[in-house]
């Protein structure tokens, strides 16, 4: 909810920068409870930017304002925390940890220059981060690690560091050690390896710069020339190398220069040490995110093209070039309306103008192509969910706007005038199945709202309304992406409940049969008469539907044999045992009866009808059921775990392949009924501790086996 600064204690002055080179852009990454939201509170707070921290476990964090992140005690979604440091705005994108949300983290992401990996000093960190840094390193985007929760009584900083090395690889390398207290367990302070100078926190924030205790120097001396060796592998440099092995003291400056630039190539990625709770570390990360995160004008732009897909010159982060700016995040706020959180990647956005909101490319998940142009209104820095109007938002800096009738999560914005596209960032695919029914009719208006205004903000949200098992179908990431989806909806005044997802199914016939059909009625003027004989035989899979007139000497008169086929598609719709369709069948017509009063096209249909369920009696009716081909990528050392489980799902294994996009993964692909993959969603995430992913394509129906056909798994089968 849009708020009043007071409301959240902010007491920073609202930070407006006018120029890119004095805006960092930072996505805070981790996984759930590694401390990122802690983090950014702490930092806010020794900025002046709030007047005190608020905690996770009371609710009153900026970025977790959501009614969902209260209750849950976790980031469900990306929010913005800008703060200024040293005359630089650093905008703070702080992202769930747990894997149902990984598209707000692919939003950050998209509207970040640099990544901050925050790794617990408690609990190490999950495989799904450690996935993320190769993602982040295939883009070459610049990263540094803080690790945290040196409060702790079980916090081991050595540990954590180790962890990353052999996880993250030999460039990780830490900057500072962390000094203890005179309790021998308390971090009060760090040791500076390139400075060689202590960093004092007993007194509070800011720390005491002072010299090192004689008994520091042998833990410095040790770890700085790694340090320092990793430092010079990547200076541009080639004489210095040479210079240190002479034996020759280099000049700090140097060393720091150098560690900038490798950091902002992405090269070498520093780890701080840093404690939200005591203040330890917090004024030397602020230092490290603006001296060595890159400001926007070194980061690659994404591609862009004209609307029609017509071919654009690359873009650069120049306020005065052409705008093109894109909504990263949309929620819908009951007092403001709709609140889109832009990135401005080009030109200069500027209020009272009107712009061009384009999004194309998401039609199949529910988000149809859409051009508009539209007035922007008033620009605001958010902070949270707090709204600071300002009165420009240039290339490279974060803003939001408010009251867009047509903007979603992912579209461009662009000049009126000149209208562009962004190439869309990666989406993953939701693959958990959520079917919502409203209670009342009542409810049904509100529920249709309320889930369009939800599937505008989240591209991860799929919304289906399936034909054929008339269902409401919410497709989520995961069991809890499903619990927020539908807090939010009830949060919204819907009455609704769940119901078990339903499959479609198919119904043929195994054996070939006869039919044979009468419909004869006398009640008083024109009767009804209407006899035929078919013949029927299944047809090979994804065959369809074919109809065939043998009828010979004009037993069924020509004019009434279409009449009997419309009677026999219609029964095949309708299904002949259980309710669902008929397929891959070849009905014959081969005899029949008429007559010359009573006979008619109404009469013919249903004498149709009645022959297919005749013939149903005689043909072995059998089940089908959808089979997709899936694709799952898995860590190497589950393969045999998941290989297990896909066959004790009733699947075939069609091969294994190392993954092409990631080393000591494999790519496991198989065909397996649709039936078996309702939560596998939630099940491979626990066979491969989040770590394994999927995706899935129809391919075919096949027949059920005969002990689930006698009670097939969809509870209700649709109504004729």
């Amino acid at each position: 909810m849009a708020q009043r600064n007071q409301d959240k204690g902010v007491t920073g002055g609202v930070p407006v920068v006018t120029e890119p080179a004095r805006i960092r852009n930072v996505v805070l990454v981790g996984h759930s409870g590694a401390g990122k939201t802690t983090l950014v509170e702490a930092l806010l707070a020794a900025t002046g930017t709030i007047g005190r921290a608020g905690t996770v476990t009371d609710g009153t964090t900026v970025c977790d304002h959501d009614p969902a992140a209260v209750r849950q005690q976790r980031s469900v979604s990306l929010a913005c925390a800008p703060l200024v440091h040293d005359g630089v705005k650093i905008n703070l994108l702080d992202t769930p940890g747990y894997a149902d949300f990984v598209g707000e983290l692919r939003a950050g992401l998209r509207a970040a220059d640099a990544a901050l990996f925050v790794v617990s000093a408690v609990d190490g960190m999950d495989a799904a981060t450690a996935a993320l840094w190769e993602e982040c390193a295939t883009v070459g985007m610049p990263r540094a690690v803080a690790v945290t929760r040196l409060d702790h009584p079980r916090a081991d900083f050595d540990e954590a560091v180790a962890l990353c090395q052999r996880v993250f690889g030999d460039n990780v390398v830490p900057l500072h050690l962390t000094m203890l207290g005179d309790d021998g367990e308390s971090v009060v302070g760090l040791l500076g390896l390139v400075t060689r100078r202590v960093f004092d926190y007993t007194a509070g924030l800011p720390a005491q710069v002072r010299e090192p205790d004689p008994e520091h120097l042998p833990a410095i001396a040790e770890s700085r020339n790694e340090l320092i060796e990793g430092i010079i592998a990547e200076s541009e440099d080639e004489s210095l190398m040479d210079r240190y092995l002479a034996g020759e003291e280099i000049d700090p400056q140097v060393l720091v220069a150098d560690l900038e630039k490798a950091v902002a190539r992405g090269h070498f990625h520093p780890v701080v040490p840093v404690c939200a709770a005591t203040g330890v570390g917090l004024d030397v990360l602020l230092d490290g995110l603006v001296s060595a995160f890159p400001s926007p004008l070194e980061h690659e732009l994404p591609a862009v093209t004209g609307v029609d897909g017509s071919p654009r010159p690359p873009l650069t982060c120049d306020p005065d070039g052409p705008l093109v700016a894109e909504v990263v995040r949309t929620t819908v706020d009951r007092h403001v309306g709709r609140v889109s959180l832009v990135r401005v990647f080009s030109g200069t956005l500027r209020p009272d103008r009107t712009m061009h909101v384009a999004g194309h490319g998401l039609a199949e998940r529910g988000h149809p192509d859409h051009d508009a142009d539209e007035r922007v209104g008033h620009l605001h820095t958010p902070l949270g969910a707090t709204l600071r109007e300002v009165p420009v938002c240039v290339a490279g800096d974060i803003c939001a706007i408010t009251k867009s009738g047509s903007a979603e999560t992912g579209d461009t914005i662009s000049a009126k005038d000149d209208p562009l596209l962004m190439a869309p960032w990666e989406m993953p695919e939701p693959l958990l199945p959520v079917a919502v029914a409203a209670r009342s009719r009542a409810d049904e208006d509100t529920l249709s709202r309320n889930l369009a205004r939800l599937v505008a903000g989240d591209p991860t949200l799929r919304l289906e309304r399936n034909p054929e098992t008339h269902q409401l179908v919410l497709w989520c990431m995961g069991e809890a992406h499903a619990d927020v989806v539908l807090d939010r909806l009830r949060g919204g005044g819907v009455e609704l409940d769940t119901e078990p997802v339903r499959v479609a199914l198919r119904e043929t016939l195994a054996a070939p049969a006869t039919g044979h059909g009468r419909h004869v009625k006398q009640s008083g003027g024109h009767g009804q008469y209407a006899v035929c004989d078919i013949e029927v035989e299944p047809l090979p899979r994804g065959a369809g539907f074919e109809f065939v007139d043998r009828v010979v000497g004009g037993a069924v008169p020509h004019n009434y044999v279409p009449s009997v086929e419309k009677g026999v598609r219609a029964q095949l719709e309708r299904g002949l045992v259980a309710g669902y369709p008929v397929v891959d069948l070849r009905v014959t017509l081969v005899d029949g009866k008429a007559h010359s009063v009573d006979s008619s096209d109404a009469a013919f249909q249903t004498a149709g009808a009645l022959a297919l369920r005749d013939a149903a009696e005689k043909g072995q009716p059998t089940l089908l059921e959808p089979v997709d081909e899936v694709a799952v990528r898995v860590p190497d050392h589950t393969v045999g775990t998941v290989l297990g489980d896909l066959s004790g799902r009733r699947g075939r294994v069609l091969g294994t392949e190392p993954d092409p996009d990631a080393d000591g993964r494999t790519v496991v692909r198989a065909e397996v009924p649709a039936l078996e993959l309702l939560r596998y969603a939630i099940e491979l995430r626990a066979l491969t501790s989040g770590t394994g992913t999927f995706r899935r394509h129809f391919t075919r129906h096949d027949p059920m086996p005969a002990h689930l056909s006698a009670q097939p798994r969809n509870e209700h089968p649709p109504t004729p």
